[in-house]
């Protein structure tokens, strides 16, 4: 595997279109973030960290509504890849969705999502776009 976090990505992805309740990945301090942010958003409705074997698998529930049955997740869209990195400063940082979704830094004071590193004055790098 080549890059795990498009794989993070792509069985958050399959696991909606499938609609499962749960989903388990392998874990890293990256995805462990990832997911910390996407509850603090409300785009999932909770997570466990499960320590087995060497690196430990994260359990996702995955948010629904009660009524339509539709994903609070819309779109999961990586945005660099280990071939291409994309950087952006404090001053170019996206906009996803007209300020509807957010978009996952890795800056240099950790894992954050647009708004909070355009508050702090931070750029790095853009991980994924999630709306």
């Amino acid at each position: 595997m080549t890059d795990p976090i498009a794989d993070y990505l792509t069985r958050l992805r399959n696991a909606i279109k499938a609609g499962h309740r749960v989903v388990e990945v392998p874990a890293s301090n990256l995805k462990k973030e990832i997911t910390r942010i996407l509850f603090e958003k409300g785009y999932i409705l909770s997570y466990k960290f499960v320590e087995d074997g060497p690196q430990g698998t994260i359990k996702i529930a995955l948010k629904y509504d009660p009524v339509n049955k539709v994903n609070a997740i819309k779109s999961l869209q990586r945005v660099s890849t280990p071939g291409l990195r994309q950087y952006v400063g404090y001053r170019e940082m996206p906009r996803v969705l007209n300020g509807l979704g957010i978009a996952i830094l890795s800056t240099s004071k950790g894992v954050m999502t647009n708004k909070e590193a355009a508050g702090q004055k931070l750029g790095g790098e853009v991980i994924c776009y999630v709306y």
